[in-house]
């Protein structure tokens, strides 16, 4: 039992490991920087703090209502939230991390113990689905939080997305500040972009914030 034990640990470590942010990076402390990026009039470094401040703390009110005005202001409509990606996206990736991690260890727990202990098989049953459905969740989290990954806030208003990755490329259309893309490919000092009515072009990496650094 001792190793599997062990297992579980180093299990739950490395889990924790990876998923807590830095210990200066508090969704508190995105949604006051992006409070004040807000009062100077930078919307597009509101919106992406906001964002970030949102991938941690999912379920916080003032954060989603802050950064719907701030949209508006900047007149960028807001992004629709499914069902799915309400209920998933309930908790904070850490928070996640550890519910899957606990529920691997449950499943692990449950399985030496049926072993040992054959009579509690109702016990153990109990407790594999339990831990099942932790994981469950901590995946469907990581489902709803992977393409946030490769989105990013437009910084700096009219920015023009290019045909081609160089400096004097033909622009092919103007992005406003504050909107919200898909990152695809990067190429030097350049990112590929696709809009959310499917329009793709490359635009400087200064003029992007990513959701998730």
């Amino acid at each position: 039992m001792r190793p599997a034990l062990l297992a579980m640990l180093l299990i739950v470590s490395c889990a924790v490991a990876l998923a807590a942010p830095p210990a200066r990076y508090s969704a508190d402390g995105l949604y006051n920087q992006a409070n004040a990026y807000a009062r100077a009039g930078k919307l597009g470094l509101a919106v992406l703090h906001y964002e970030r401040a949102a991938v941690l703390a999912p379920g916080d009110p003032d954060i989603r209502a802050n950064l719907e005005y701030v949209r508006a202001a900047a007149h960028v409509p807001t992004e629709p939230v499914g069902p799915f990606e309400r209920v998933a996206g309930a908790v904070g990736p850490v928070l996640a991390a550890w519910l899957g991690a606990v529920g691997i260890a449950l499943i692990g727990v449950m399985v030496v113990a049926g072993k040992a202990l054959p009579r509690l098989r109702w016990i153990r049953r109990g407790g594999i689905v339990a831990g099942a459905a932790l994981v469950a969740l901590a995946f469907s989290n990581a489902m709803v939080l992977w393409p946030r990954v490769h989105e990013g806030v437009v910084l700096i208003n009219k920015t023009p997305a290019r045909v081609s990755p160089v400096p004097m490329g033909d622009t092919a259309f103007v992005l406003p500040e504050a909107q919200t893309i898909s990152i695809t490919a990067a190429y030097g000092d350049f990112v590929l972009i696709r809009t959310r009515d499917g329009q793709s072009g490359w635009v400087g990496r200064a003029n992007i914030g990513a959701v998730v650094p």
